[in-house]
């Protein structure tokens, strides 16, 4: 639905504009905290147990394919500074069509990584009772971002903190075990496929810095701010990532990582101030609310902006302007992740995220190579190399993972295509009366 002479929708109806208050270090630190708390303390099992040793190939790739998806996403964001990622950048250089697919893959891909997060929470803090643990964190987070995007900053940086102190602590403790031994590292004997799944399943470590794109109207001199600040948040978590693979691999023999539920934890009990493990495990439950307290906005932004044009109910639509968020979004996902933390568990809530996140990247690249010279600021080919790391990635993840995921994404199409014919018919209908 549109409202404006560009193809723009007008924010009518209930709808408000949010406030621009964040600066590049804000959206750094969004970024940052959007990453960090995520793969780096749950990814490394799945990893391992896919590639071995060869997950630090793995981890590459995903870096790489993640910087791709980077540049695209802060060209895209430079151009169409508006909330919805890559929904709004598709709509514009590819069609409706392409950019509702992208908004559902963002919506569901993220929903299932907000779930991830809170069974993390669970399993970290109480393994017991990790999934009444991960319901209560989400209520949490509803009522921190209740008050408001400054405030969600200020905690994040807060977390931020003590997401690296617990990641310091591992680096520290894994190079005082006694027997910690670089040779660890080699041989790497996994398999080209083996490696890319590795890839898969570490790609959702990176993929917190969709949040900084999803600010479009909630920062400062978009044009600049956002394709600053995707690059730097990506390349400061990579070298922390970096840096957390190589001790873990030294510390602890791949086959028990593979069969870990807290791969890092068992980093810290190898070495010579074990002692220190409850610190770190408090320290990856705050990490994965900090990821939860970005990934929730994410979504209910880009709800909004699917709301506005009628792609999902208009209800959703609405800011409230005291606070200038989009609470009844906010709510709704929060309300769909309870649920699923109560159905799904946490591997099968990162493969589905990684399938539908990859999908939505793909079209963010595939986006991207429509832009003309003057647009670009970086080569073209980047976004074609991202492009086919994105459907590379998808088909290497677990076949289960691959199906459920395509298959979610396909009931988002057929149900657009049902409510436009149904929306055409009723035309037709009142113009005949």
């Amino acid at each position: 639905m549109t409202g404006q002479g560009d193809g723009r929708p007008a924010h009518t109806g209930g709808g408000g504009h949010l406030e621009r208050r964040l600066g590049v270090s804000d959206a750094v630190v969004i970024g940052a905290g959007s990453m960090i708390g995520a793969g780096v303390f749950v990814s490394w099992a799945p990893a391992a147990e896919a590639a071995g040793t060869g997950l630090l190939i793995g981890l590459a790739i995903a870096a790489l394919v993640a910087f791709c998806n980077a540049s695209s996403s802060a060209q895209l964001a430079a151009i169409h500074p508006e909330s919805g990622g890559t929904y709004v950048y598709a709509r514009y250089q590819l069609g409706p069509f392409w950019g509702h697919l992208a908004g559902w893959g963002f919506v569901v891909g993220k929903t299932a990584s907000c779930a991830a997060m809170a069974l993390t929470v669970g399993a970290y803090l109480a393994p017991a009772h990790d999934r009444l643990v991960a319901v209560a964190a989400i209520v949490a987070i509803a009522a921190i971002n209740i008050g408001g995007l400054s405030r969600t900053v200020f905690v994040t940086r807060i977390l931020l903190i003590v997401s690296l102190a617990a990641l310091a602590t591992v680096v520290v403790s894994g190079w005082s075990a006694p027997d910690v031994d670089i040779a660890r590292l080699t041989p790497i004997d996994a398999g080209v496929f083996d490696v890319l799944r590795a890839a898969g399943f570490m790609f959702f470590a990176f993929a917190g810095y969709a949040r900084i794109a999803t600010l479009g109207e909630e920062v400062q001199d978009p044009e600049t701010t956002i394709p600053r600040a995707i690059p730097l948040a990506l390349g400061a978590v990579l070298v922390v990532y970096a840096i957390v693979a190589v001790t873990t691999l030294a510390a602890v023999p791949t086959q028990f990582l593979a069969a870990a539920d807290a791969p890092l934890r068992l980093v810290v009990d190898a070495g010579r101030f074990d002692g220190l493990g409850p610190f770190v495990s408090v320290g990856v439950g705050i990490a994965a609310l900090g990821v939860l307290l970005n990934l929730i906005p994410g979504v209910s932004r880009t709800t909004l902006a699917m709301a506005r044009r009628r792609e999902l109910p208009g209800w959703f639509a609405h800011v409230d302007e005291a606070r200038s968020l989009p609470l009844r979004a906010e709510f709704a996902v929060a309300a769909v992740v309870i649920v699923l933390i109560v159905v799904i568990d946490l591997r099968d809530a990162i493969g589905l995220s990684g399938v539908a996140i990859l999908s939505y990247y793909a079209i963010t690249n595939a986006s991207t190579f429509t832009l003309d010279a003057a647009q670009r600021r970086w080569p073209r080919w980047i976004a074609i190399v991202g492009l086919i790391g994105c459907v590379v990635l998808v088909v290497s993840l677990p076949v289960s993972a691959v199906v459920t995921g395509l298959g979610v994404l396909a009931v988002g199409v057929v149900v657009r295509l049902l409510v436009d014919q149904w929306g055409t018919r009723s035309r037709s209908d009142d113009n005949a009366a």
